[in-house]
């Protein structure tokens, strides 16, 4: 496995590992639960790998050329590591509910399966091809694939340690 994805898988594993159905459920006014938290990055890891299945299908990436303004905010995420925050997620990664010790459960064997989608498509297309376009930040390599899901599951880690932590 990658070593951004298995700092991942052990992160949210340390922050999120042995909370009750309660605790994962529990959240303050307006905010995300932890099990919220994990149906986001959850959503956001089968988002990228049915996207990294789509390449495959067709033969070829499906990124477009990067804009001045992907180049920026793809430096800011995967060359500093800074996850901005105050952003809304987009609606196909909004939890919708699942039950979150399946959540909780899903989570390291769909890295796992992102892992894999993520190498099939560097392998096949090459490691500086710009593979397909992430919502907000543009077109992303295999490893910015990897770094940016690093810098946004460890931003989203530090909100599920805060939030058991207050449980």
């Amino acid at each position: 496995m990658d070593s951004y994805l298995q700092k991942l898988r052990d992160a949210i594993a340390s922050a999120s590992g042995g909370m009750s159905t309660e605790e994962l459920k529990r959240h303050p006014q307006g905010k995300w639960s932890a099990a919220e938290v994990l149906e986001h990055l959850y959503l956001t890891y089968t988002g990228t790998i049915k996207g990294c299945e789509r390449c495959l299908q067709e033969g070829r990436p499906l990124a477009r050329p990067p804009a001045l303004r992907d180049l920026i905010s793809t430096t800011v995420v995967t060359g500093f590591g800074f996850m901005p925050g105050g952003r809304k997620a987009p609606e196909r990664s909004t939890p919708r509910g699942m039950v979150p010790q399946e959540v909780a459960n899903a989570i390291a064997t769909t890295l796992v399966a992102m892992d894999e989608a993520i190498a099939r498509c560097e392998a096949r297309f090459g490691k500086r091809t710009k593979l397909m376009d992430h919502p907000i930040l543009g077109p992303l390599t295999a490893r910015q694939w990897r770094k940016f899901h690093w810098v946004h599951g460890r931003h989203h880690v530090k909100q599920i340690r805060r939030l058991r932590k207050s449980n």
